[in-house]
């Protein structure tokens, strides 16, 4: 399979791979979003609606970071398009480097989103918190509690940067 499934087969797929109900709903709602900028951005509406639904596919395996390893294994192993199977791995807060992948227990690799359409995929799941939508605010905030200085700057720059491309604040989208 290495076209983009529709929505009907990533669906289909999230629910072979035993991923929950509250998951798939999760990814819904991220799909929501994420097509929403997309369409604003000019980016692969198509490639982003398939990547969102199937960004959290290794959840159906564990919930921990790790999800990222088991939704790029799974994702292979089903023949995914590499855009995809990118899209999964960079999708985790507003990307991790190297260093900090080390640091978490991780595989050595830039975890970054470098395409526009992973960065509006890891921006929408960022944003998107118990199937709703949370403020930039909100999440940046969450992130300077934990002490996670690196992450809510990296947030901020990902939200400013798709707010320019599409001539309007992500949340009036």
């Amino acid at each position: 399979m290495k076209e983009i499934p529709k929505p009907e087969k990533c669906i289909e797929l999230l629910k072979q791979a035993g991923c929950s109900n509250s998951v798939i709903e999760h990814c819904k709602a991220v799909r929501d979003y994420a097509v929403k900028i997309a369409e604003k951005a000019g980016a692969d509406v198509e490639l982003v609606e398939a990547g969102a639904l199937l960004h959290d596919i290794g959840r159906s395996k564990t919930h921990s970071i790790n999800h990222v390893i088991e939704g790029i294994k799974i994702a292979k192993k089903l023949g995914l398009p590499d855009k995809i199977v990118r899209i999964i791995e960079r999708h985790i807060g507003a990307g991790i480097s190297k260093e900090e992948a080390v640091k978490l227990g991780l595989p050595e690799n830039n975890y970054m989103p470098i395409s526009l359409e992973e960065k509006i995929v890891c921006h929408a799941d960022n944003l998107i918190q118990s199937g709703k939508r949370q403020s930039i605010e909100k999440e940046v905030r969450k992130a300077l509690k934990k002490g996670l200085n690196d992450y809510a700057i990296r947030l901020i720059e990902l939200h400013k940067e798709l707010t320019e491309l599409c001539g309007e604040d992500l949340k009036d989208i």
